[in-house]
């Protein structure tokens, strides 16, 4: 991700619009930065009178905290789950979070849930004469 323009170039710009009389193009083609950008600095410094960038980047606090985060790991602990599930579950008691929300919180806390193994045999029982118990997989044959 890129930096922001100098506060000493914004200033120059600004300054070359407002004091020397240029127009925005004008003066973005002269301190090589793009129209779009003089013009949004000119409408700033007429709206705020200060030209310093705002913040970028940061960390957004996570939306599953508190009473919904003490419910959520108690659920999870509780039954089985499916991600979509606990979204549509958490958006009935009054909180709008995505599926990778969820997935993000389920994954930090460790709280995956694993199908065991007699569901995870798939496929149909027509070419094979019976199932076998898992114990029977795991041994040696």
């Amino acid at each position: 991700m890129g930096a922001p323009y100098s506060l000493d170039l914004r200033e120059r710009v600004v300054a070359a619009v407002e004091q020397s009389g240029m127009s925005r193009n004008q003066a973005a083609r002269h301190f090589g930065v793009a129209i779009s950008t003089a013009i949004v600095w000119v409408a700033l410094y007429r709206k705020t009178s200060s030209l310093v960038p705002g913040q970028m980047g940061g960390q957004k606090p996570r939306k599953i905290a508190g009473e919904h985060r003490a419910w959520l790991i108690t659920r999870c602990q509780s039954a089985d789950f499916t991600l979509r599930g606990l979204v549509t579950e958490l958006s009935e008691r009054g909180l709008k979070v995505d599926y990778r929300a969820v997935w993000e919180f389920v994954h930090a806390e460790k709280l995956s849930f694993k199908k065991n193994a007699t569901r995870q045999r798939a496929g149909s029982t027509r070419r094979r004469s019976s199932t076998r118990p898992v114990a029977a997989l795991s041994g040696a044959d």
